[in-house]
């Protein structure tokens, strides 16, 4: 299916065992009357770096280490990508990991990250990469500018390039969200999945379509960028045609050439919401469940709480929501302002 096997998903689980947490699977009673299902939330804003992201970065990087290592070459001279924020810090954190396994004698400044942002990103992100040691390349807030500026630093810095959600490693990465969720809640009938680029759902839907064809992959977008609704309803990739204006940030991206034959062929439907429900989900799931999600997480719960979802057969009981990251910029919650209160 495409370039991603489930046997490459469950080459990943091993390459990151120890390496990244296995996040917990937690339970709302008061969300759950609201949906009118068992909801079960896995949690990866407790993920390293505070995102799911960590999981794909990570395995990109090792396999990059380990066929150098095999091939008798030097390591990668540097890692580069472009990301909205949450891929950054992790191919970041990933690349500041993989030096540390090193003596300092030996590796002095362990393996370099470029990572292209938008102006436009949350300064908390742009902040994290930062920290992590990266250098932070920034660009215009448009896939096409994130592209070029990516091809040039490679170009400069003869590095190489870990794609967010395009390359097969990181997409393999991605999905041992799924290979938990199935050890952790056997019962599950459902996965919600937030999507941009597709990395994510696209290895939790080839995981999960080969080992529980009988379990459902939902995809969850705002509907201000809906080019994976429009893809599935027109049968072909249809990108966004300008920048989304949408409170989730981490998923303003279009999947793409690897994603989306994936994404046509396993994925059973694709849940568009509005940003007033974004927010409302968002809020909801602070207040009721304590979790600092960011709007992107709130993404898959505004879409099981929706009218939408309800003409989802009921047989479908469990379900489960990837809250994928809980990177917030809070300096930008001034919206919080202009929304009235949910009593219960």
């Amino acid at each position: 299916m495409g370039s991603v096997r489930a046997a490459d998903v469950e080459s990943a689980m091993e390459r990151l065992r120890g390496r990244v947490r296995r996040t917990p699977v937690l339970t709302c009673g008061s969300l759950q009357r609201l949906a009118g299902r068992k909801l079960l939330f896995k949690c990866e804003l407790f993920q390293r770096t505070g995102s799911f992201k960590i999981r794909g970065a990570l395995n990109a990087v090792r396999i990059l280490v380990e066929e150098a290592e095999k091939a008798g070459r030097e390591r990668p001279r540097a890692v580069v990508t472009h990301s909205s924020g949450n891929h950054g810090q992790a191919l970041a954190r990933a690349a500041r990991d993989e030096a540390c396994k090193f003596p300092p004698a030996t590796v002095p400044t362990g393996i370099p990250a470029y990572i292209v942002v938008p102006r436009t990103a949350p300064h908390c992100k742009q902040a994290a990469i930062r920290a992590y040691g990266a250098t932070l390349v920034p660009c215009e807030p448009s896939d096409k500018s994130r592209a070029e500026t990516a091809a040039r630093v490679v170009q400069e810095t003869g590095g190489v390039m870990v794609h967010p959600n395009q390359e097969p490693a990181v997409i393999a990465g991605q999905g041992t969200i799924a290979l938990e969720v199935l050890e952790q809640a056997p019962e599950v009938n459902a996965l919600v999945v937030p999507v941009g680029g597709g990395g994510m759902i696209a290895g939790i839907a080839v995981a999960i379509k080969a080992l529980r064809p009988d379990v459902k992959v939902f995809a969850a977008e705002p509907r201000n960028a809906d080019d994976c609704y429009q893809s599935k309803l027109r049968g072909e990739l249809t990108p966004n045609r300008h920048n989304p204006v949408t409170i989730a940030d981490a998923v303003k991206t279009s999947i793409g050439e690897n994603t989306w034959p994936i994404i046509r062929d396993l994925v059973d439907d694709v849940l568009t919401v509005s940003e007033e429900e974004i927010k409302r989900a968002t809020r909801l799931v602070w207040e009721r469940m304590k979790l600092l999600i960011e709007p992107t997480a709130g993404v898959g719960v505004a879409a099981v709480l929706s009218e939408q979802f309800q003409a989802v057969p009921r047989e479908v009981e469990n379900v489960c929501i990837v809250l994928c990251g809980g990177n917030v910029d809070l300096s930008s919650l001034t919206w919080l302002t202009d929304l009235p209160g949910d009593g219960d």
